[in-house]
């Protein structure tokens, strides 16, 4: 794995950048403070909205973290699983 360096400069280099281009002058100041800078338009409207961001942060969290886990390290010890055709094919 000689890329890791390039693929963890990209990872970095990608959020560095967001963090200023997320929010507008006007929509700062019409966020509620937790969100201020973060967001566009009015924000959250109530209790229920914080409920469902949270609840689609932690989902999106468990998803992201089960697809790099069984990406990396699938541990399917069978021959004939279908990734050693990829894996076990010559150019």
């Amino acid at each position: 794995m000689k890329n890791w360096g390039k693929v963890i400069f990209v990872f970095l280099s990608t959020f560095l950048i967001q963090g200023s281009v997320l929010a507008c002058e006007l929509c700062k100041k019409n966020q509620p403070k937790v969100l201020e800078g973060i967001t566009h338009g009015s924000g959250p409207q109530g209790d229920t909205d914080y409920l469902i961001i949270g609840g689609a942060i932690v989902i999106v969290s468990i998803t992201l973290f089960l697809s790099l886990k069984f990406l990396i390290r699938p541990n399917e010890s069978d021959p004939n699983h279908i990734k050693n055709i990829v894996l076990n094919t010559k150019m």
